[in-house]
């Protein structure tokens, strides 16, 4: 069984491509979201036992939450219920063409942000599982979540299970570090996470931001990618934490809010290759043209969960099969709206055997 753990907040959007200042007050969409429920969300969808666990204030929204996680097949029974805290929120409003889009935090005082590790039963939480993923969200948002999070692939380690970490690094967070920049206070804390972790995996910023390790020939401000230099990028992370077997980073080239080439690589440490998806006819790496983005949010979750599910599976283990799964699964979400990935091992392996058209299935 896989286990996630981390917040999952309320999520709330503008319709339509709206500003803010044209959507309130009026109608807006309330769905679910947060990194590591979204992969244990397309874990469960892609067919595979999933245990989110989190800390929730008992009340009638969390519920709806959790019926929506269970729905989908999440084991969501080590979940904790506290009477203090709040559930986290955060606000989107979706970019189009030059104008980006935006995400606004209002999780201060959430539930998970409160739970100290001593209020989880971790031998609980890790019953009958192999492979735990964690994010560097969950400690970014304050200094218990951390310690919590901490203590969590501490244990999963001592009880044999795997250990993947999407390293996540989000500036308008780390804020709970007395006179320490954001991205300083990341580095500390998560170099003391990296020593429990087998599998890490990042996009085109995230080393520079959490490890300050650079790719080389690349601006992605300007959103101008060189995906063979992180292959550099990969082995920095390895010569540095000899523990990580594997590390696979999406690579994502920004020409517009809708339209963004899509691609990864996954670097294999035991064997010191590098696997890079999607490939052209001559095997040359050659990244998804996805145009007419419907929403880019949890591309990056559905990416982590589609490498772990074809990691663990029998007909896409291999590093080039993984990467491959990972990559058209993640390009799949990017015309599905909210944090959740809706799509099966069909729909993805169908985008692996070249139907790229959209064409209706009757």
């Amino acid at each position: 069984m896989f286990l996630g753990f981390g917040e999952v907040m309320a999520r709330i959007a503008t319709r339509d491509h709206r500003r803010w200042a044209q959507s309130v007050p009026g109608p807006v969409e309330v769905t679910w979201g947060g990194g590591e429920a979204n992969v244990c969300a397309s874990l469960a969808m892609l067919g595979n036992p999933a245990r989110y666990v989190t800390a929730l204030p008992d009340h009638a929204i969390s519920r709806g939450l959790v019926s929506t996680l269970r729905g989908l097949g999440v084991d969501t029974s080590q979940i904790l219920w506290r009477d203090g805290g709040r559930l986290g929120l955060y606000f989107v409003e979706v970019g189009s063409n030059q104008r980006g889009s935006t995400v606004l935090y209002d999780r201060a005082e959430s539930a998970v942000a409160l739970a100290a590790p001593g209020e989880f039963d971790f031998e609980g939480i890790l019953q009958g599982v192999h492979w735990v993923h964690v994010s560097g969200i969950t400690p970014a948002i304050s200094q218990v979540a951390c310690q919590t999070n901490l203590a969590l692939v501490e244990a999963a380690k001592q009880a044999g299970a795997t250990v993947s970490c999407d390293l996540n690094y989000r500036k308008k967070l780390w804020r709970w570090g007395a006179e320490r920049d954001p991205k300083q206070l990341a580095r500390e804390q998560m170099a003391m996470i990296l020593p429990w972790v087998d599998v890490v995996i990042g996009n085109e910023e995230d080393a520079a931001d959490v490890l300050d390790i650079h790719a080389p020939d690349t601006d992605v401000s300007q959103g101008h990618i060189n995906a063979e230099s992180y292959q550099h990028v990969a082995r920095q992370i390895v010569s540095h934490y000899p523990n990580v077997q594997r590390v696979a980073i999406t690579l994502r080239e920004s020409i517009s809010a809708d339209h963004n080439n899509w691609g990864g690589m996954l670097y294999d440490g035991p064997s010191g290759e590098s696997f890079w998806a999607p490939l052209d006819t001559d095997g040359r790496y050659a990244p998804y043209p996805v145009r007419d983005i419907v929403d880019r949010v949890g591309a990056g979750d559905s990416f982590a969960a589609g490498l772990l599910h074809a990691l663990n599976s029998s007909d896409f283990a291999t590093p080039g099969q993984a990467i491959q799964f990972a990559v058209a699964a993640s390009c799949l979400k990017h015309t599905i709206t909210g944090d959740f990935n809706y799509v099966t091992v069909e729909e993805v392996a169908a985008l692996l055997a070249g139907n790229t058209t959209g064409r209706v299935q009757r």
